[in-house]
């Protein structure tokens, strides 16, 4: 598939696919290693978003490369960088709401609850 393509697009989309999947991997590792719900809710929503944009936005220079336009792969990035913060915002509220209690340490110039 990519073997048609020039070197310097070919190396556009290995770095795109690498740099997506290392901020995948540390968005995945992030929620195996912190300890509460608002702390695993910060690394789908910042790490794991920019590596499903990284894949995307390599599929689009592949569909650039070939000539083509690459709306789905497009509107897919769109949508996935407007709605993961809207609904990570609503999910934090909803815990709040909820009253899920965090594990973080009290700051000292803070009262304990």
């Amino acid at each position: 598939m990519l073997d048609s393509l020039h070197w310097a697009w070919q190396a556009v989309i290995v770095a795109m696919l690498v740099v997506g999947g290392l901020f995948t991997l540390v968005g995945s590792l992030g929620m195996l290693r912190f300890r509460d719900f608002y702390m695993r809710l910060h690394a789908p929503t910042k790490a794991t978003t920019l590596g499903v944009g990284g894949v995307l936005l390599a599929s689009l220079a592949v569909n650039w490369a070939r000539g083509s336009l690459g709306l789905h792969e497009l509107l897919i990035t769109l949508f996935l960088f407007i709605t993961a913060p809207v609904s990570a915002n609503l999910m934090a509220k909803a815990a709040l709401h909820l009253r899920v209690r965090s594990e973080a340490p009290v700051p000292p110039d803070q009262p304990q609850a």
